[in-house]
C-alpha cells in the first residue's frame, strides 16, 4: 500500500514509495519543486495542459507526475526513493514549465504555490 500525502511531514525508508498530492490552480503548467535547507528550489517534474511531462535527470524513471483536471489535483508518484530525495516538496502552477533551480526572486514570479510537504528518506 503506497501512502498518499497531501501536506505535513512523512518519512519513508530507502527504496520505498510515496504519492504526494496537491490541490492546484489551473495554469498552463503544473509541477513539483523540491528544496533542501540552504539551497534554491529545484523543479523536478512538470506537466503541461496537453499532458506532456518532463522530469529532472535526478528523478527520471523513478518519479511520475500526473493530474486530475476534473478535481484540480496534482500528483507525484515517487518510487525507489533515495536519501538524497529528502526535501520539502512544493506543488506549483504557472505559465511555463521549469525543470531547473529557481532563485527566490524567480520563485516569486510563479503565480501559485502549495504549502509544502516534508519528505524524509532514511537508510
Amino acid at each position: 500500500q503506497v501512502q498518499v500525502v497531501e501536506s505535513g511531514e512523512v518519512s519513508v525508508k530507502t527504496g520505498g514509495s510515496l504519492i504526494l498530492s496537491c490541490t492546484i490552480s489551473q495554469y498552463y503548467c503544473t509541477q513539483w519543486f523540491r528544496q533542501v535547507p540552504g539551497k534554491d528550489r529545484e523543479g523536478v517534474a512538470a506537466i503541461d495542459e496537453e499532458g506532456f511531462a518532463t522530469y529532472a535527470e535526478t528523478v527520471r524513471g523513478r518519479f511520475t507526475i500526473s493530474k486530475d483536471s476534473t478535481k484540480n489535483v496534482l500528483y507525484l508518484r515517487m518510487a525507489r526513493l533515495k536519501p538524497e530525495d529528502t526535501a520539502m516538496y512544493y506543488c506549483a502552477a504557472g505559465p511555463m514549465c521549469i525543470i531547473a533551480t529557481v532563485s527566490p526572486a524567480a520563485a516569486e514570479n510563479i503565480p501559485y504555490w502549495g504549502q509544502g510537504t516534508q519528505v524524509t528518506v532514511s537508510s
